[in-house]
């Protein structure tokens, strides 16, 4: 079972399968070889939630997408109580040309320890915006400058995301970091989906804060509490910090309530609300009380 997004839609997905099965690639005794495989595509209900590989399962089985305690990892227990391997898209895309080509050349590819191919996604003000398939081993700033082409005439940068908005922040001076998962984490960030995200000068910090933590707590399960309540309660005070209406101590508030969400759930979605919102209002506090002083 796969989960990603198929960037030629769900009706060219199908007619991939199809022709697969017609040509003989995939169904009972492939290319003679007593080998079978088949290939079956499920259609969820557009749930975030269901991106966490137990939720994933939950929702296959026809249940509440939930995600699930563990132990037993899915490896152990998974689908249907089966032993079950659950990789991205991407991952798998990558199989086939390490059988033609071989695991040296894989290996060859990028930084030790973060070999291999990796499918940047550069959004925001930027000449050439788009999906960039590079070696872990350039730097952000030359992701951003020598292959999307830098920022649209008259803007500057102000931050980056790098991985996809529940990965913290970075400012313009820490984007000379590598965009493997090592170097990342090292910065205090992580690699993420690889989703960067920019935004230039004209970017308020608070309202685009505001932004990704509400799809959080939309898109939260309600299962455990501190996600339920932590997302839910973060909203309501960026919206008051973002309609003029922010008190003394809200900045220092967003951050404890994020540390308390941090590490306290079944699955990362309250991680990731945490990780968007505690480092923003850390790097760009200034904002973040410029909003309640003159607001």
């Amino acid at each position: 079972y796969l989960r990603g997004e198929f960037s030629l839609g769900v009706s060219r997905c199908l007619e991939a399968v199809a022709e697969a099965y017609a040509q003989g690639f995939l169904g009972r005794d492939i290319l003679g070889k007593s080998f079978d495989l088949d290939i079956h595509v499920s259609f969820g209900a557009g749930a975030y939630i269901c991106g966490e590989e137990t939720a994933l399962m939950e929702s296959l089985e026809g249940k509440r997408g939930w995600p699930r305690i563990r132990p037993p990892f899915p490896a152990v227990q998974g689908l249907f109580g089966c032993p079950t391997t659950i990789n991205n898209v991407e991952t798998l895309s990558n199989v086939s040309h390490i059988v033609n080509r071989g695991a040296e050349w894989y290996a060859g590819i990028g930084p030790e320890k973060n070999q291999g191919p990796k499918l940047y996604c550069v959004s925001g003000p930027v000449v050439r915006p788009g999906v960039y398939e590079l070696p872990m081993s350039i730097t952000l700033r030359e992701l951003l400058y020598d292959h999307a082409g830098g920022l649209l005439e008259g803007r500057t940068l102000k931050g980056v995301i790098p991985g996809g908005s529940s990965t913290p922040i970075l400012t313009p001076d820490e984007i000379d970091v590598r965009i493997d998962f090592d170097s990342l984490q090292k910065a205090g960030t992580m690699l993420g989906s690889a989703g960067v995200i920019v935004l230039d000068h004209t970017t308020c910090i608070v309202r685009s804060t505001l932004i990704l933590n509400r799809f959080y707590a939309h898109e939260s399960c309600g299962q455990c509490t501190p996600c339920r309540e932590g997302t839910a309660w973060i909203d309501l005070v960026l919206e008051r910090l973002e309609h003029g209406e922010g008190e003394v101590g809200d900045a220092d508030l967003l951050i404890e309530i994020s540390e308390n969400i941090l590490g306290n759930t079944i699955c990362p979605l309250g991680d990731a609300a945490a990780m968007a919102v505690g480092p923003a209002v850390k790097k760009y506090r200034e904002e973040f009380e410029h909003h309640i002083r003159y607001q």
